[in-house]
Order: structure tokens, then sequence, then C-alpha cells
């Protein structure tokens, strides 16, 4: 009973930290209600005995992919007033794209408490890290590294997005360097010899 009103006071805070994601009007704020999610989820996968996916999602989301995009967020001149325009014009769109996920979500929970699948007993040196990483890269290997890829394209176009010109930056030119000539690099000097 315990346990269950902690899923309900998590999956409430989890709801409307999301919400405030899609409505704050400052993107900083929003970065920070994500981050706020994101524990939530990971205290509600502490519930479900998945400690090794809530631990990730604090150290691989909070820690890094949002400590990202909060840097790009404040790097970047947003204008505010374009970025709520867009919400009102993409409102049918991701009203759609959210009822066709409620539906589904709704599909796997009936299916799980009303389906006629046998459950199976575990074994008790069962290990959910030890099976997630057998499932990982052997069924999924290819999904993996195609999210992997998908993430560091991510970072890529992050950095790039941040880069700015400097005047007094210095560059090299590898091809420049490589055409070079020995007469062009050494230059002989024929000095007279000092007499003490």
């Amino acid at each position: 009973m315990f346990e269950t009103g902690i899923f309900y006071a998590f999956a409430a805070v989890l709801l409307l930290s999301g919400v405030r994601v899609i409505t704050a009007r400052n993107p900083v704020h929003a970065a920070l209600f994500l981050v706020l999610a994101f524990f939530t989820a990971a205290g509600i996968w502490l519930l479900l005995r998945a400690e090794f996916l809530a631990i990730a999602l604090v150290v691989v989301y909070v820690g890094a992919v949002m400590v990202l995009f909060l840097f790009v967020v404040m790097m970047l001149d947003i204008n505010l007033e374009r970025v709520r325009e867009g919400f009102w014009r993409n409102l049918p769109l991701a009203l759609v794209v959210g009822g066709i996920m409620v539906v589904e979500m709704i599909s796997i929970l009936a299916n799980r408490i009303w389906g006629t699948g046998a459950v199976r007993q575990l074994p008790a040196d069962y290990s959910n890290t030890k099976e997630l990483g057998r499932v990982l890269y052997t069924q999924y290997a290819y999904a993996f590294e195609i999210a992997a890829v998908i993430l560091l394209v991510a970072i890529i176009a992050a950095i790039a997005l941040t880069l700015r010109k400097r005047k007094d930056s210095r560059s090299q030119d590898p091809s420049e360097q490589a055409r070079a000539k020995r007469s062009e690099r050494v230059k002989l000097v024929s000095m007279p010899a000092e007499k003490e």
C-alpha cells in the first residue's frame, strides 16, 4: 500500500513536470522541469526494481545530455516570441502524437492486467542488469548502435551551433604544410666568422 502511494505521488510529479516542460515560457525553466521529470522517472524505475536503468537515467540524461542541452540553450540567442508562435501552430500534431502514445500505453497496461499470458517466475539469483545487457547487446545490438550514432551527431551539431569564429584564432592548413619544400623551409645564411 505504501509503495502504491509512492508510485502515484511520483507519477503525479512526473506528469506535472512533463506538462511544464512544454508550457514553460523560458527554455531554461523547461530544461530544469525536464531534469525533474528524469529524476522522478528514475524514482519510478527504482520502485519497479530496475536499479540499473534508474542510475543510468540519472547519470546519462541528467548528468550529460541535460548539461549539454542547457549549455546550448544558454549559448544560443533564442527568440521567445517565435518559439511561442510555433507552439500553437504545432499543437494539433502534438495532440495527435500524444493521443497515439496514450492509446499505446493503455493497451500495454490492459494486456498486462487482463492478458492471458503466464507470469514467469524468476530465480533467486536473477539480475535485471545482466538480463538487460544480454538483450541489449544481442537482440537489439543494431538499434543500440544507431542510437549511439544519433547521439554522436547531436553532440557534433551542438558544438557546431555554438562555434563562433574569432579574429585572433590561429589555424593550420595540413595540405599547405604537406606541399612545403625543403628549400622553402630551410634558409642558409652566409655569415662571416667572428674573431675573438
